[in-house]
C-alpha cells in the first residue's frame, strides 16, 4: 500500500514531499516540505515573499481552505511617494503578456504565515525537519533543468531589472542555462530561521523590518504595519456538485474558485461530456461575470451564495494524497517577481500589486489590507463515497480556471487518468479569442464564430497543473506532473 503520492512542478519538489510521506508524515506535512523546496527549485515562481492557498480535506474533519494570499500593502504609507510601476513584456513564443514590476508592485507576502499556520493546525512533523531538504538544496545548489531554463529565459526582463536580482539569479553574468548550478545561501539561512523560530521574524521581527525598509526606500508601500497585521485566514471552501461528486475549491474573496464553481455548475446542466464549444461557452460566461460589481462584492459577507443563486437559479502548484485518506492541494505564487531582492535574505518579493489580472479595476484601487482577488483555485474532488478522488490545482494566471475546468472534465466526464487529463491539449477563452494548443479540434469552434489563436506546441501559457488521484475501486494512488512546467509525480511506498 502506498503511503502517498505527490505531484509538483519540479522533480526535487515532489521528491521532498514523498520523503516526508515515507517517514510517516501526512499529506499536509508532505505538501509543506514540497512547498518550501519549491522556493529553491522554482525560485522565479514562488518563495518566502509570495502568497498562496492550501485546501485540506481530512477524514472526520471539516475541509478547510487556508488563505495566505498577498494583501494590498500601504498601511500608514503616503500614496504620493509611491514609485511608478515598471512595465515589461514577457513572450511565451506565441503570445506576449505585459507585467509590471518594481518596489510599488510589492504586496504583503503570506507564505511564512501560511506555512506555520498549516503546520500548527494539521502537521505532525516538526517544522525544522520539513524545511531541512530545502535548506540543504539552497546551500548545495540546484541544477537548472530544461523547463526552469525556459522560465529563466522568458522572465529575464524582470530579474535583470535590478542589480540585486541580477546578483542572485545571474551570478555569472548570463541568463541561467540548463545544467547551471544555482545556490542561494541567504535563502537557506532564512529558511532555517523559519524552521526554528516560525513566522514571527518575517512579520514582527528583524527580517520583516529589513524587508519593509528596503522596499519602502525604493518607493514601495510594504510597511511594517502591513506585516504586523498579516494573518493566515482559515475559510470554508466552495462546494459545487458535478456528476454526483462534491467539488471543493477556493471561496471568496478569491475570484478563481468562485468562477470555476460557476463554470462547473453551468456544465452540470448538460448531458454527457461537454465538447469544445460547450467548454468555451462556460469559460466565456465565467469571464463575463468578472465585472466591477463582482470584484468589489467578493469581500462582502454572503457574496458567494448570492452570486451562485442569481446566476444558476509566476505560480506553482503541489497536490498530495496520503494512504490515510488526507488530501492537500496548495498553490503559491510570486507573480513573476518584482525584481526586488532583499540583500542577505534570499527573498525575492512578489509583484502582486502590479498584476493587471488582480487589479481589473485599475492599479492601487484595493484598500490596504484587502486580499487581492487571485485566480488560484486549489481543488479537491470527492468521490461518490465522500473520500478524496482527485486533488488538483494549477499555475497560469487567468488560465488557471480554464485549465482546472478541462482537467476535471477530462477525468470525470471522459474517464481519463490524471496523467491523460493533464497531458491533453488545452484551450482558453479570453478577450474574444480562443487560445488553443495543437490537438484541439478547432473546426466546431470556428463554425460557432470564435476566432482562434493557435500555439505550435504545448506551452506553460496554459498553466502548470499538478494532479493526484485515488482510484475509486482499487484505492491505488497515482498522479501527474504537468509537462508544460517540468512537473513530476512521486509515489511514496511504505518501507522504501
Amino acid at each position: 500500500m502506498a503511503s502517498g503520492v505527490v505531484a509538483a512542478g519540479h522533480p526535487l519538489t515532489a521528491s521532498a514531499g514523498a520523503e516526508i510521506l515515507r517517514a510517516g508524515g501526512n499529506a499536509v506535512d508532505g505538501a509543506l516540505a514540497a512547498m518550501v523546496t519549491s522556493f529553491v527549485t522554482e525560485p522565479l515562481l514562488t518563495g518566502l515573499g509570495a502568497g498562496g492557498y492550501m485546501l485540506v480535506v481530512a477524514p472526520g474533519r471539516d475541509p478547510v481552505l487556508l488563505d495566505f494570499f498577498v494583501e494590498a500593502s500601504g498601511r500608514g504609507a503616503d500614496p504620493g511617494s509611491r514609485s511608478p510601476l515598471i512595465a515589461v513584456d514577457v513572450s511565451f513564443g506565441d503570445a506576449v503578456q505585459v507585467f509590471h514590476i518594481g518596489a510599488s508592485s510589492c504586496g504583503t507576502y503570506g507564505t511564512p504565515a501560511g506555512i506555520c499556520a498549516a503546520a500548527e493546525r494539521f502537521g505532525t512533523v516538526p517544522l525544522a525537519e520539513l524545511v531541512a531538504p530545502a535548506v540543504r538544496l539552497a546551500r548545495d545548489g540546484v541544477l537548472v533543468n530544461d523547463e526552469q531554463a525556459y522560465v529563466f529565459e522568458i522572465l529575464a526582463p524582470i530579474y535583470s531589472a535590478t542589480p540585486e536580482a541580477r546578483e542572485l539569479f545571474m551570478p555569472d553574468g548570463h541568463i541561467p542555462r540548463a545544467g547551471d548550478l544555482l545556490r542561494d545561501p541567504p535563502l537557506a539561512d532564512s529558511l532555517e530561521r523559519l524552521g526554528a523560530e516560525g513566522a514571527t521574524p518575517f512579520y514582527e521581527g528583524d527580517l520583516g523590518a529589513q524587508i519593509s525598509d528596503y522596499v519602502c526606500a525604493r518607493g514601495g508601500t510594504l510597511t511594517r504595519e502591513d506585516l504586523a497585521a498579516y494573518r493566515a485566514e482559515p475559510r470554508d471552501p466552495v462546494h459545487v456538485s458535478y456528476r454526483g461528486r462534491d467539488v471543493l475549491t477556493n471561496p471568496p474573496p478569491n475570484a478563481g474558485g468562485t468562477l470555476l464553481a460557476y463554470a462547473l455548475a453551468l456544465l452540470e446542466r448538460g448531458a454527457g461530456a461537454p465538447d469544445a464549444p460547450a467548454l468555451v461557452r462556460a469559460m466565456e460566461r465565467a469571464q463575463a461575470e468578472r465585472t466591477p460589481e463582482f470584484i468589489t462584492g467578493l469581500s462582502e459577507p454572503g457574496f458567494l451564495d448570492r452570486f451562485m443563486a442569481t446566476r444558476l437559479g509566476s505560480t506553482t502548484h503541489i497536490s498530495v494524497l496520503d494512504g490515510d485518506g488526507w488530501a492537500c492541494s496548495v498553490t503559491c505564487t510570486n507573480g513573476e517577481g518584482s525584481g526586488i531582492v532583499v540583500p542577505d535574505t534570499g527573498i525575492h518579493v512578489n509583484n502582486m500589486m502590479g498584476e493587471q489580472d488582480l487589479s481589473p479595476l485599475g492599479f492601487f484601487t484595493h484598500p490596504p489590507g484587502r486580499r487581492l482577488p487571485s485566480m488560484m483555485a486549489p481543488t479537491v474532488v470527492l468521490g461518490t463515497d465522500g473520500a478524496p478522488e482527485l486533488a488538483v490545482g494549477s499555475a497560469g494566471s487567468n488560465r488557471i480556471r480554464s485549465t482546472l475546468l478541462q482537467v476535471i472534465v477530462n477525468v470525470i466526464d471522459r474517464g481519463m487518468t490524471a496523467a491523460e487529463a493533464v497531458d491533453a491539449p488545452r484551450l482558453h477563452f479570453e478577450d474574444g479569442l480562443v487560445y488553443a494548443e495543437p490537438g484541439i479540434d478547432g473546426a466546431p469552434l470556428e463554425a460557432a464564430g470564435y476566432q482562434m489563436a493557435w500555439f505550435r506546441h504545448l506551452n506553460l501559457f496554459f498553466g502548470g497543473c499538478q494532479a493526484v488521484e485515488r482510484h475509486p475501486e482499487t484505492g491505488v494512488l497515482d498522479g501527474a506532473g504537468d509537462p508544460r512546467r517540468g512537473g513530476a509525480v512521486v509515489v511514496a511506498q511504505m518501507g522504501e
